[in-house]
């Protein structure tokens, strides 16, 4: 009963650690433009949000007694999170070596 409470907590703050990075959206619909050095910290504390949601998202799915709807719903938001931040690292190194 414990382990159950326990991996409940874990999955609700998988969850709110997974849809942390997408505050980064609030500034670009307030039309608000950052200083260089806040857009860096910024990105860097998406990035740490997104790989730890993931894992504390995967501990909670990886055991079957504890797997829920909110565990796959974060695992899944931070699966597509992490596929994107690839993506943006892929495109930024292909048009480095293009140029």
């Amino acid at each position: 009963m414990e382990i159950t409470k326990k991996f409940q907590k874990l999955s609700l703050a998988a969850l709110i650690i997974s849809l942390l990075p997408l505050t980064a959206l609030v500034p670009m619909f307030l039309k608000i433009t950052l200083p260089d050095g806040v857009h860096m910290v910024w990105a860097i504390c998406n990035i740490v949000l997104t790989l730890t949601g993931f894992l504390l998202s995967m501990i909670c799915v990886k055991s079957v007694e504890s797997r829920s709807v909110v565990n796959i719903i974060s695992a899944a938001i931070s699966a597509v999170l992490m596929l994107m931040m690839l993506g943006i690292v892929a495109l930024a190194l292909i048009l480095n070596i293009l140029q």
